[in-house]
């Protein structure tokens, strides 16, 4: 039997796990608005058009903040499109996901939509195909509270209190190609500065991410990091990380390592925003915003969905409606780990996306609603982290990969919330074949009992929940655990993800 054993201790805290690590992402793109969280005639829709089940389900995945319209969209959206009388709104071609955009919901309707739901707006201004002048008209519109032409405006369209939008966006992305009005690291970080600089005129207490890489394998990257914060450092509150993982050419045993590369991904960022900190001899830190990351086959999307064709705008297109399985909830659920691990620095990070577009829900037009087997890992991590994430003494076997090299069978983080006295641990098993034994030192925590514990694995390790079989995968109780003199041990079958609860 291959065993594993780690040791949970209090006075080893990372860092504070912050609310803000468990946000979301819609954009308007596919089926994620139209028809996913807004279809109007659906049984389930209420008087505004939203399906009620999906915002049942966006409350159990217990989403915080949800960052808003994009993504490549927003780099070629006019905002004034999205906001007046819905009949005077105007249709717009899409660019970044060839498509056509209704402007039935707008910056008021989402907003409605996110008090349904209970989760706060993180707004992405346009610094692609716009910018300075039009953040700052976007900024005066959503926190002013009145007495001048836009917040006045914004209270003839119906909103007589500001929406106090606190997280902004300094566009999305740029370091890409794809990307419209894409720059140069030194022609974006000037940008970014001018942008945040007078926005912070404007209300000085916005929180402001710049683009970081979009992925940690762009030609840029680390150097993009540098030169941005070279201008920006002292304007801005984050820098942004995106990162997309999938199995590619069967290699399942380097796919359930990813968040080895998250890992290296967030410390190679982190290193460079403190090399930029040392050298303005500055006492400010920059954190990360993770605002996009996800398990996301990228390749069936080059290779089959993309759109073309200069007469061919379709409305809300089934695209990107990756269909997930075990073993991408796994991976699903280390990245979450690898989050939490990083919690001193990633302060804020948005699951991309939520609804049918690479999303742990999906829906069926006129039809129902089902959670994806990621949808599990998120849910159950965002109930249970709470307090202080525990750096944790790891010790368990390896294995070779061919992307990462050498990495650990397991993966685990733990939190600690001292004022509810409750704990968590998360664990993976990354072995395709063998169970793994674990025995967990969990003295330091005093006398506590396991309230919860939850693994998520199958035989079949590409199982997933379809509209045929909505309900084929989902966690089930590990009885396995036991809990003797201070020592928790338990089996993690093959291919899995696990959560204890202990208070």
């Amino acid at each position: 039997m291959t065993t594993a054993h780690l040791t949970v201790d209090t006075h080893f805290a990372i860092g504070t796990v912050r609310r803000t690590l468990f946000g979301g992402f819609v954009e308007h793109l596919g089926r994620h608005v139209y028809d996913g969280i807004y279809e109007p005639g659906h049984p389930s829709s209420d008087e505004e058009g939203f399906r009620a089940d999906v915002v049942d389900l966006v409350r159990e995945l217990g989403v915080s903040t949800i960052r808003y319209p994009g993504g490549n969209f927003v780099s070629g959206f006019r905002w004034e499109d999205s906001v007046g009388p819905r009949e005077e709104r105007p249709r717009r071609l899409d660019l970044a996901w060839h498509s056509t955009e209704t402007n039935e919901v707008g910056l008021h309707e989402f907003s409605s939509w996110l008090d349904k739901v209970g989760s706060d707006l993180m707004l992405a201004v346009n610094l692609g195909t716009r910018g300075t002048q039009e953040a700052l008209d976007l900024l005066e519109y959503t926190n002013i509270a009145g007495g001048t032409a836009l917040s006045e405006r914004r209270i003839a369209n119906g909103r007589t209190q500001p929406f106090g939008v606190r997280t902004w966006c300094l566009g999305n992305e740029m370091d890409g190609p794809w990307q419209l009005g894409h720059r140069s690291a030194d022609d974006y970080g000037k940008l970014a500065s001018q942008t945040a600089r007078a926005m912070r005129q404007l209300d000085p207490d916005v929180a402001l991410v710049v683009c970081g890489s979009s992925s940690a394998h762009m030609p840029t990257f680390g150097e993009w990091e540098r030169v941005v914060l070279g201008h920006a450092y002292d304007d801005v509150d984050y820098i942004s990380c995106h990162a997309y993982y999938e199995e590619k050419n069967g290699d399942l045993g380097s796919f359930l390592a990813s968040a080895v590369d998250m890992d290296r991904f967030i410390e190679t960022v982190v290193a460079t925003a403190d090399h930029v900190k040392a050298v303005r001899g500055s006492d400010k830190t920059i954190d990360i915003s993770f605002d996009e990351w996800n398990v996301w086959y990228i390749s069936r999307f080059e290779n089959v969905d993309r759109i073309g064709g200069i007469d061919n705008w379709p409305v809300a297109p089934r695209l990107l409606e990756d269909v997930y399985s075990v073993a991408d909830a796994v991976v699903f659920g280390n990245l979450l780990i690898s989050l939490i691990r990083h919690a001193d620095r990633v302060t804020s990070a948005s699951l991309a996306q939520l609804v049918n577009v690479i999303a742990p829900i999906m829906t069926e037009p006129g039809g129902p609603a089902w959670r994806q087997t990621t949808f599990f890992p998120f849910a159950i991590t965002s109930r249970l982290a709470q307090g202080e994430a525990l750096e944790l003494k790891l010790d368990a076997p390896t294995y070779v990969t061919t992307e990462y090299g050498e990495v650990s069978l397991v993966d685990a983080i733990a939190t600690h919330d001292s004022e509810a006295g409750r704990a968590a641990v998360f664990l993976v098993n990354r072995s395709q074949d063998e169970a793994v034994t674990v025995t967990v030192d969990v003295a330091s925590l005093g006398d506590v009992r396991v309230l919860e514990a939850h693994t998520l694995s199958d035989d079949d390790v590409y199982a997933k929940n379809t509209l045929a079989e909505p309900e084929r995968v989902a966690p089930r109780a590990n009885e396995t655990v036991v809990l003797e003199g201070g020592v928790l041990t338990l089996e993690l079958p093959p291919v899995s993800w696990t959560a204890l609860s202990l208070g």
